[in-house]
């Protein structure tokens, strides 16, 4: 099923350096991926009718974000996203009978600049971390009132992570104790030193709190939140959110 035919909604004025989504309420930097003339494209793979609909409703909402095309099955999916050109995969690998981790591995083939989220009723940590270790840069349980996949889409399209604050709380630990084969221990690395206001950023993330929370915890705007990551992901060399988290407790700073 495509939905090239759908309305995309209305469009932010691209020719400001910030604007303000009517649909969001959020502030949205005019270099960040997700603009009038180019939202980030999703391809959402689910045989859940309900969850499929839930989902697509909110990422045609939301201008940022536009829904290239949809499956109810790994046949249907694969024909699509190898048809359509998208930047991120919404897959809930128990699709079929678990071949949403072969769709996975097919994007990660086919289309090696596409990143994937994981759509999940299960909040067990070995899930997410088995999802985690299949290449996926991002973790949603279906049945949570935490989070918009909307914002979870631009998080990872713009270089972040996105987990279920629930599911983070239980896969922390085991982050803690991974390392892959090739890289650099963390405890080895050296790196700029972060500020105050950073540090706090860091301390809030590995709570499991997502942009926005952090901005109203901190009477700060989103845009700031996101400028804080940013540097901190610089300064630490990492790429992700887990990273950073595992690399603050290692070096003592959380």
């Amino acid at each position: 099923m495509y939905l090239s035919d759908l309305p995309k909604g209305p469009y932010f004025d691209a020719g400001s350096i910030e604007v303000t989504s009517s649909a969001t309420g959020y502030t949205w930097p005019s270099d960040m991926k997700g603009q009038k003339n180019q939202p980030v494209r999703v391809f959402l793979a689910d045989e859940d009718r309900h969850s499929r609909s839930v989902i697509s409703q909110e990422l045609m909402r939301d201008p940022r974000t536009i829904l290239i095309g949809q499956a109810s099955s790994y046949r249907e999916a694969r024909k699509g996203v190898l048809a359509e050109e998208f930047d991120v995969l919404l897959v809930d690998l128990s699709l079929g009978e678990g071949q949403g981790a072969d769709l996975l591995e097919l994007v990660q083939l086919r289309m090696p600049n596409v990143l994937s989220i994981a759509i999940s009723s299960s909040e067990k940590g070995d899930a997410a971390m088995d999802a985690f270790k299949k290449g996926v840069v991002g973790y949603l349980l279906k049945n949570s009132w935490f989070g918009s996949y909307s914002q979870a889409v631009l998080e990872v399209a713009n270089g972040g992570a996105s987990i279920s604050p629930i599911v983070a709380k239980k896969i922390l630990p085991k982050i803690f104790q991974y390392s892959a084969p090739n890289e650099i221990p963390l405890e080895h690395k050296k790196f700029e030193k972060l500020t105050d206001r950073e540090k706090e950023v860091l301390r809030l993330i590995a709570q499991g709190k997502r942009t926005h929370e952090i901005g109203d915890y901190m009477e700060i705007s989103a845009l700031t939140v996101s400028t804080h990551v940013k540097n901190i992901y610089r300064k630490m060399q990492v790429r992700t959110r887990a990273q950073a988290v595992r690399y603050a407790v290692l070096k003592g700073i959380i």
